[in-house]
C-alpha cells in the first residue's frame, strides 16, 4: 500500500466469511476500518480502500508501524447463559 511520502507500509487484514459474505478489518491501525463484500476478494479490495481512506483523513500515524499480530486463530471460548 503506497502511503505518504513516498513510505510503504502493510497491514495484516483478517478476513472472516459469513452467511452473508466476507468481513475485512485491518489489525494495528487507530480507529474503526472494515470492509465487506461477496467474496474473499471483493472485501480484500474494500478494505484496502477503507485504509486508504482512512490514512488519507488521518495520517500515517493512525497506522501502527508493525502489528504485534504474527498470526490470527480462531477458537472458541465459553460463556455464561
Amino acid at each position: 500500500m503506497a502511503s505518504q511520502q513516498g513510505r510503504i507500509s502493510r497491514v495484516k487484514v483478517v478476513i472472516e466469511r459469513t452467511e452473508d459474505g466476507y468481513v475485512a478489518y485491518p489489525l494495528g491501525v487507530k480507529g474503526v476500518v472494515v470492509g465487506q463484500g461477496d467474496t474473499y476478494e471483493e472485501a480484500l479490495a474494500d478494505v484496502r480502500s477503507a485504509i486508504r481512506a482512512h490514512v488519507s483523513e488521518f495520517g500515517l500515524d493512525s497506522v501502527l508501524p508493525d502489528s504485534p499480530a504474527i498470526e490470527a486463530f480462531i477458537a472458541e471460548a465459553e460463556v455464561p447463559a
